[in-house]
């Protein structure tokens, strides 16, 4: 695959396009954002990688007030041209972290599922939206880590360690991305692209499958939309 990584313009095309399919709703690209219906738009990140396939999605639901409504992530993917690689990327976002922001949007549950602020699957005090879970990887059971995250609902666990380090009382992004290959193991959680290590140890703790042969793998999000008594300002 070539090492060379697509124009921001085509990138935020190939968003703005999926967008549109999801919604149903126009999206279009006018300088260095994808816009969208009423306040909506995306922006790219700076390639911090040099990886032709890892786009940095800043999803924008006021552009008038891009600091407070601004839910920020990343994606890699993969394939065998540029494009694919992108294309991928992109549809692990909107099935994970994009799922979240469409039912922020929807209120109807057609995209993700709600968790009330004293749901037990939830997160103590704050009204979340949870995402779609993604899976992927090699072998017999490469579906091992996305059921058993299916099953599991992470949010309780991580509360303990999360609580008390947002800087914000709404719209926290929180991205979970763990796994093993059989030799080595990888637990990740960035609340709004940034790496969180107490959190990233619990997940590590937790008894999710690590297959002995193959490699499985899973993506999930999930959005703290606002603390019990308060509302999202979207």
């Amino acid at each position: 695959m070539s090492e060379d990584r697509l124009p921001d313009e085509i990138v935020l095309g190939m968003i703005a396009q999926q967008l549109a399919a999801a919604m149903d709703r126009p999206w279009h690209v006018t300088g260095d954002l994808a816009r969208g219906p009423g306040s909506l738009a995306v922006t790219l990140g700076e390639d911090h990688t040099g990886h032709p396939g890892h786009i940095d999605i800043n999803f924008v639901l006021n552009v008038d007030r891009p600091g407070d409504t601004t839910i920020s992530d990343c994606a890699t993917g993969y394939g065998t041209t540029p494009e694919e690689t992108v294309g991928r990327a992109i549809e692990i976002w909107l099935g994970t972290t994009g799922s979240a922001l469409l039912e922020l949007l929807a209120q109807d549950g057609s995209f993700a599922g709600h968790y009330a602020a004293d749901d037990p699957d939830g997160f103590p005090g704050w009204h979340i939206i949870h995402g779609g879970i993604t899976g992927w990887g090699i072998g017999d059971d490469f579906q091992a880590v996305q059921h058993w995250a299916a099953a599991n609902p992470l949010a309780p666990h991580l509360a303990p360690a999360l609580e008390g380090s947002f800087d914000r009382d709404h719209l926290i992004g929180v991205k979970a991305f763990f796994g093993s290959d059989g030799d080595s193991e990888t637990a990740e959680i960035r609340v709004d692209g940034i790496h969180h290590e107490a959190a990233s140890e619990v997940l590590a703790g937790l008894p999710w499958p690590r297959p002995a042969e193959g490699m499985s793998y899973a993506r999930t999000f999930l959005l703290l939309v606002h603390h019990e008594g308060r509302d999202a300002t979207a």
